[in-house]
Order: C-alpha cells, then sequence, then structure tokens
C-alpha cells in the first residue's frame, strides 16, 4: 500500500491555520490535511471516496459497511445488505459476488479471489472464499469442513436495524484479512473457540492450520472481551486489530507481530479499525468531538491528522 501521500500529511504539525480548525468544528473534513489517494469509508451507512478535498458517494443506501480497495485500487468489496458485493472504485457496476450472510471481505493479493466470514458446516464462524467476479464458494476455515456441503444460506436481516453501542457492535465484527504474500488470513474465531469466549486467529490457507494470536475468557463469560478487525502490515511482519477488554479498558488498537509476539497499544483510546499506509502511518478510524472520524497517524510520531468524518476505512494502493 503506498501511503507516501498520507505520510506527508502526518508531517503537518496540527491543521493548517483556523480554517482547519473550523472544519473539524462544522464536521466538515480536514481539507488541508487530506492525502492525495483515494480513502473511502462509510457514514451513516453510505460508503464515500475521497482524493485530497473531494468526497464522492459511492452507494445510494444505508445498507453499507467495510469496504476494501482491490490491490490495483480499481474496485471495491464491501457489504451491501450483509452480503458481499464489489463495484467500481466510482461507485459504477455494482454486482453481488455472493449472497451469503457475510463478514467483511478482504482481497487476495492477486485481486482474483475475496474472503470472508459467515457461518461454517460446524455452526460456528467460519472462512470462506469465492472468485472477485462471483461464482462457486469454498470454505477455509475451519479446514474441517472443507469437504463438506456449504451451509444452507438463510435469510439475511436488513442492517437498517437499530444499531447497538459501539462495543457490541464490534464484538461480532467478522472482518477479515489476508497476508500479503496470499498465504494467511486473520480472523476472528478458530479453533481456539472450544477453550476461549472470544479470540482472534491466523489460518494458513493452502493446509488449514490455525494458531490463535489473541485469547479472551474461558470461562463461558462472552463479555470477557474481544479482538477484531484485522489489518497486515504490507511487509507482513506485522498485525494489527481492534481490541476491547472488559475490565473497563476502552476500546483501542493493538499492534504484534504476526505470532502474536510484542503484543503493544498504538494510538489512542477508543481508536479502531486502523489499516497501514505504511510501516509507520496508518489511517484508523478515531474519535473527534463525539464523532467518529477517519484518521491518519503517523505511527512513529503519534501525529494525527483528521481526514473525514466516517469510520471503517480504507486506502487504495
Amino acid at each position: 500500500m503506498n501511503g507516501k501521500t498520507i505520510a506527508k500529511a502526518l508531517t503537518i504539525t496540527g491543521l493548517t491555520g483556523m480554517a482547519g480548525m473550523a472544519g473539524i468544528l462544522s464536521g466538515t473534513a480536514a481539507h488541508a490535511a487530506a492525502p492525495s489517494e483515494s480513502v473511502a469509508y462509510v457514514r451513516a451507512g453510505n460508503i464515500y471516496s475521497s482524493t485530497g478535498a473531494t468526497e464522492v458517494r459511492l452507494t445510494e443506501d444505508a445498507l453499507n459497511a467495510r469496504p476494501r480497495f482491490s490491490p490495483d485500487g480499481t474496485k471495491l468489496a464491501y457489504l451491501h445488505d450483509g452480503t458481499v458485493w464489489v463495484m467500481n472504485a466510482d461507485g459504477a457496476g455494482k454486482h453481488q459476488v455472493s449472497d451469503r450472510p457475510a463478514g467483511g471481505p478482504a482481497w487476495s493479493p492477486d485481486g482474483r479471489s475475496i474472503a470472508f466470514a459467515a457461518l461454517s458446516c460446524t455452526g460456528g464462524p467460519g472462512v470462506f472464499r469465492v472468485a472477485a467476479g462471483g461464482g462457486t464458494t469454498e470454505a477455509l476455515f475451519p479446514a474441517s469442513c472443507r469437504d463438506q456441503e456449504l451451509p444452507q444460506v438463510a435469510a439475511t436481516e436488513s442492517t437498517d436495524a437499530p444499531a447497538a453501542n459501539l462495543v457490541d457492535r464490534l464484538r461480532t465484527d467478522d472482518a477479515v484479512a489476508w497476508s500479503p504474500d496470499g498465504t494467511q488470513i486473520a480472523f476472528r474465531g478458530g479453533e481456539c473457540e472450544s477453550i476461549a469466549d472470544n479470540c482472534l486467529s491466523i489460518g494458513t490457507v493452502t493446509t488449514g492450520r490455525e494458531r490463535a494470536i489473541d485469547v479472551y475468557g474461558g470461562g463461558g463469560n462472552g463479555t470477557s472481551g474481544f479482538g477484531v478487525v484485522p489489518a497486515w502490515r504490507a511487509d507482513g511482519k506485522k498485525v494489527a486489530w481492534t481490541t476491547y477488554a472488559a475490565d473497563g479498558t476502552a476500546v483501542a488498537v493493538t499492534e504484534a507481530n504476526t505470532d502474536g509476539s510484542g503484543r503493544h497499544a498504538i494510538g489512542k483510546a477508543d481508536d479502531r479499525e486502523l489499516v497501514y499506509t505504511g510501516t509507520s502511518t496508518a489511517v484508523l478510524t478515531g474519535a473527534l468531538n463525539g464523532h467518529s472520524w477517519v484518521t491518519a497517524v503517523n505511527l512513529t510520531t503519534g501525529k494525527r491528522t483528521p481526514l473525514h468524518q466516517g469510520s471503517q476505512p480504507t486506502v487504495a494502493p
């Protein structure tokens, strides 16, 4: 992912003059600090994209979530009314690629496939793969489901139902992330759920082998905490995800090595949904004046640049 211009934006101390501050107070984008790469995000159930100061609404209704740019930046995979769709980066060419109730999708590095979480043959969450243009759905995790019939597709519930609070929404967020080399997928749940209340796993695509990198509880207390919405750094050496602990700790972003070691918090309290734009830069959802803002962050210096009001960001390569 190319984050050069975002990195430049992060060198700006604060916003540019009173105009930038006025933008924050009025709920508009901080245009003076906006990057020139395309950033897509969600606001009130609609998907928007921005390049610099220009913001474009890409969807026609409020039933959308979890956009992800394709590796070449020409398309977006996203959830529409709970199922996986794909559209061009300008909003044209919308089409459904899977009719299964799903979690947030992720592209394979070659752009040919899309992974997503859905109900598995075991009755719990699993990870599936479908061709980017649609077609046969294939089970990936748990590996024991690979030679089983796919679960029947149940009717989806409209996502315009009253929203729960942030913690409750995130707790069951099944967004997945495909590693930059294409060999692994990070996802919520997995075999670790046989001994834990909530967990985050990394699975090897070829073998189906899983390893847990974040585990919560084990006493049947489903509210013990969670790790969700994983993201890989482009060099494949780090993974970040959104965490919450039931001890009163706020929602936050955790970063670690891909084996779970070297775990540490990055960003501020209530940060979430981080996507890397370089080895030391990222875009995430942060809190500002009581609202969610897509925010560019320098992970080394901590400097932050609010971009647009919204959440669930993804950045074009």
